[in-house]
């Protein structure tokens, strides 16, 4: 027997009902907001994540020569992938470009709660508009998505932020003593905040070039209140910052409009570690804390598709994964229960398979899910197998009920039964039960 690979996940039919159920209602959710579905290689150009993220990323990659001599790698995020798809036919395309898509992707990283080094996530996007609305619209969608699962509003937060703003206030301390920082190493810092000790934090900000001073009071803004953004704007005394500030209060203000406000909390120190973003930036997070870690997360990234070749196009979008949302679902206790279920088993009993075939063909044809034999057991066998699979319903279809022009309809759950002329059953009823016969 061999076993399975550190970080990859079998998941039988039980769990997989539950894990169909959150990205079913995921992707009706996008398609109500008119994202349409679109499909993308498991397989890319190694050389299009270094380029994007430095040498160093390949060491989280599944990389490989191929029989063609490519140095290839398996997808470990979407982004740069749809930003290809844009740059290619960016021109022949309508916008809004409005896409989502439901795949695995794979990453050769730490496992811990909720990260697997294979794992599922859906990816919603808009490309061709700057505006705050698409900003708004993602956080509306994301919002939804979580409500449409059962989630109420006090079991999530979405911590927004600015990158520039970010960028801004680094900015302003590179120009205090003409040091040199180097902002996307401060920020990738920023992102890691919540999980390093604070000495170990402050030592990474000097080791991006901030003085030990400017790294306590840059950290210090990074808690300034939505109330007080127009003092940061004055201490930062420059565009980048002012601009970021009116963007962000634009996109809180479309949020309200979408009735998603009340989810966001201004959160100066989310920053997201991947240097593509430019803009908005959110991340979802169990309010009650017990998921320790963000459920998903995303945000604007203006320059991917113009530094892959394609024309400058504005996009955002963001990415709930089935392993981080699973957790949040279980802890607020909407995660459906782990069980096989099935509307109709159609028992034969004798020589009757004929008739059970029919019987299971008209229930199938209004959308039921009807099993039957199919490995010649006895009568006990199938019942037994028919409470296994969770059938609400059993339909006895056998030779002595068929000489008195009869089935025998069994419910499961109580045990009780009772007989149904053959020409009244299923009859006009949708979903005919042993209630309906009784």
């Amino acid at each position: 027997m061999y076993d399975r690979i550190k970080g990859f996940r079998d998941t039988y039919p039980e769990s997989m009902g539950a894990r169909r159920w959150l990205f079913d209602t995921v992707e009706s959710t996008a398609r109500g907001y008119g994202f349409r579905e679109i499909d993308t290689p498991a397989l890319e150009r190694t050389e299009m994540y270094v380029d994007k993220s430095g040498e160093e990323i390949v060491e989280e990659l599944y990389s490989f020569e191929d029989q063609g001599g490519r140095d290839v790698a398996l997808t470990p995020e979407l982004t740069p992938t749809v930003a290809r798809m844009v740059a290619e036919r960016g021109q022949e395309l309508s916008k809004p470009i409005k896409w989502f898509s439901t795949r695995k992707f794979w990453r050769y990283e730490q496992v811990q709660q909720g990260r697997f080094r294979e794992f599922s996530q859906t990816n919603v996007d808009i490309f061709g508009s700057a505006e705050p609305d698409a900003d708004a619209e993602i956080l509306a969608v994301a919002a939804e998505m979580l409500t449409e699962l059962g989630l109420q509003p006090d079991d999530f937060e979405f911590r927004v932020s600015h990158r520039d703003v970010l960028g801004g206030l680094l900015e302003s301390f590179d120009d205090e003593d003409a040091t040199d920082v180097d902002t996307e190493a401060a920020i990738r810092t920023v992102d890691k905040r919540a999980k390093l000790e604070r000495p170990q934090y402050l030592d990474q900000l000097v080791a991006a070039g901030l003085s030990a001073d400017q790294a306590e009071r840059f950290d210090d803004l990074l808690d300034t209140p939505e109330s007080e953004l127009d003092e940061l704007v004055a201490f930062a005394d420059n565009d980048r910052v002012s601009k970021a500030i009116e963007n962000l209060q634009a996109v809180l203000e479309a949020a309200d409009d979408l009735g998603v406000r009340e989810y966001c909390t201004l959160s100066l120190s989310t920053a997201r570690g991947l240097d593509y973003y430019t803009g908005t930036v959110f991340e979802c997070f169990d309010a009650t804390g017990e998921v320790s870690r963000a459920v998903f997360g995303g945000g604007r990234y203006d320059d991917l598709i113009g530094d892959l070749g394609g024309p400058d196009t504005p996009a955002v979008g963001f990415a709930p994964g089935d392993a981080t949302l699973s957790l949040l679902c279980q802890r607020a206790g909407v995660w459906p229960e782990e069980s096989l279920t099935t509307d109709y088993y159609v028992l034969t009993a004798g020589d009757t398979r004929s008739q059970a075939a029919a019987v299971a063909r008209e229930l199938r044809s209004r959308g039921h899910v009807v099993e039957s034999d199919v490995a010649d057991r006895g009568f006990g066998a199938q019942l037994d197998y028919a409470d296994s699979i969770g059938a609400e319903t059993v339909v006895i279809v056998g030779e002595q009920d068929l000489e008195s022009d009869e089935y025998t309809i069994k419910d499961m759950d109580s045990g009780d039964q009772t007989t149904v002329p053959v020409d009244e059953f299923p009859g006009d009823l949708e979903r005919p039960t042993f209630a309906d016969f009784a």
